[in-house]
């Protein structure tokens, strides 16, 4: 069997308990995140809000598409909105989505 380099990793039984009740919400997450656009969308996120038309210079979508995914996102609870008369911003909804996101980040922008 592998040895952990991290042994803060192991998981106890409380631990399996908690993965078991939040496992659903983990893999709808991960669903979510599982294309590559939504993905691309997320990571134009982190470094903070932004509007539709700058997402859109940065994600290679059409405005129609682009709009597609960033409201699967909001429904997914992942993304927030801020109105500004025509203006719809966008924010990473959670320090746990953008932790997440910050950690795919690390492991894949760096």
């Amino acid at each position: 069997m592998k040895q952990l380099k991290d042994e803060s990793l192991l998981m106890t039984a409380d631990d399996m308990k908690a993965m078991a009740e939040n496992a659903a919400d983990a893999a709808a997450l991960l669903k979510t995140l599982g294309h590559e656009c939504r993905l691309l969308i997320m990571c134009n996120l982190l470094d903070g809000e932004k509007t539709v038309t700058q997402l859109n210079q940065q994600v290679p979508l059409s405005q129609s598409a682009l709009s597609q995914h960033l409201a699967r996102l909001r429904n997914e609870g992942l993304v927030s909105i801020r109105k500004e008369a025509q203006m719809v911003h966008y924010s990473l909804k959670s320090d746990k989505v953008e932790r997440v996101i910050g950690l795919l980040h690390d492991m894949y922008c760096k």
